[in-house]
């Protein structure tokens, strides 16, 4: 249970870092005429992953969830790479990235990096590290509702996206 502690604080830090890289684009965007589109889903989704990373934890102590080697270390690479993709995609963006939807005027989609693949590889992180997370300590409770939860907050997550960038 300490070292899944341990996890999630590790976890926290790098959704802090997140945040000050998200806070100063946001500052350069706006400077620039950048326009934010969908902020009325913006708390549903800081909800959603604040809860994942209290949840977690919290099942894994109040339930009694063990650490299966066979499911863990796997899911632990899982969180890992997805770590990995998140700062991949963060890099590649520079000041474009943000937590939020900011688009800044006459600014070319970013096409390099993993956006050559997929157009939005934040996502997979997104997807791949609240399944895998909980499961590193089979808390498979917080792994299915943060699952749910966030296929419904992406679908309208993504829809704002494409049209903010259509636009």
């Amino acid at each position: 249970m300490v070292a899944y502690a341990l996890l999630i604080g590790l976890v926290v830090a790098e959704r802090l870092a997140e945040l000050v890289v998200a806070r100063r684009n946001l500052a350069w965007a706006r400077a620039r005429g950048g326009v934010e589109y969908g902020a009325g889903h913006y708390p549903w989704i800081v909800l959603a992953h604040a809860g994942l990373l209290a949840a977690a934890p919290a099942e894994v102590w109040l339930l009694d969830r063990p650490f299966v080697p066979a499911l863990g270390w796997p899911m632990l690479a899982v969180v890992v790479l997805a770590q990995g993709l998140r700062w991949w995609c963060i890099r590649t963006l520079g000041h474009q990235w943000n937590t939020r939807v900011v688009v800044v005027p006459g600014l070319p989609l970013v096409d390099r990096g993993p956006y050559r693949w997929l157009r939005h590889p934040n996502y997979v992180a997104v997807v791949a590290e609240g399944l895998a997370l909980p499961l590193v300590h089979t808390a498979w409770l917080t792994a299915l509702a943060f699952t749910i939860t966030n296929a419904i907050l992406l679908t309208v997550r993504i829809r704002v996206e494409n049209a903010a960038l259509a636009h």
